[in-house]
């Protein structure tokens, strides 16, 4: 069986608070397997290129500005139906409606600064995943 491949991204707000380590040990013991995993700051530029789903949108300014803010950790998930439990793990976009004991139940402040990003469907996973990493950073 073919690894599914999913992108995860440990924000800036969850690296300045020193949280990643907690993140990484969340994602080892549910089973999912690291792939790779790089520290980028994204200047407003490549946050731009990467979140340009949500242009013109009312927070995507806001957003721009929050991923350019710090570094941020890239990391290439794998495992069978990786992007659903690696959502599952992260708990819903809005911390107040996470579910408890997920990463953003956990540690993220509000919806826009919340801790991690994940792909959501197959096609964006094997886009996201491409922005971070070449084929041979990936095991």
């Amino acid at each position: 069986m073919e690894k599914v491949k999913t992108l995860a991204i440990i924000k800036p707000d969850a690296v300045r608070n020193k949280v990643a380590g907690k993140i990484f040990n969340m994602i080892e013991n549910s089973g999912l397997t690291i792939e790779a995993v790089k520290m980028v700051r994204l200047t407003r530029e490549l946050a731009g290129e990467f979140y340009a789903v949500h242009k013109g949108k009312p927070f995507y300014e806001e957003l721009l500005n929050f991923m350019s803010s710090g570094p941020c950790i890239a990391i290439a998930l794998s495992g069978e139906n990786a992007i659903v439990r690696w959502r599952e793990l992260m708990g819903a976009t809005n911390p107040e409606n996470a579910v408890e004991g997920t990463i953003r139940k956990l540690y993220a402040a509000n919806v826009q600064h919340n801790a991690c990003h994940g792909s959501d469907a197959p096609e964006t996973a094997r886009q996201e995943v491409s922005f971070f990493f070449t084929g041979m950073d990936l095991f």
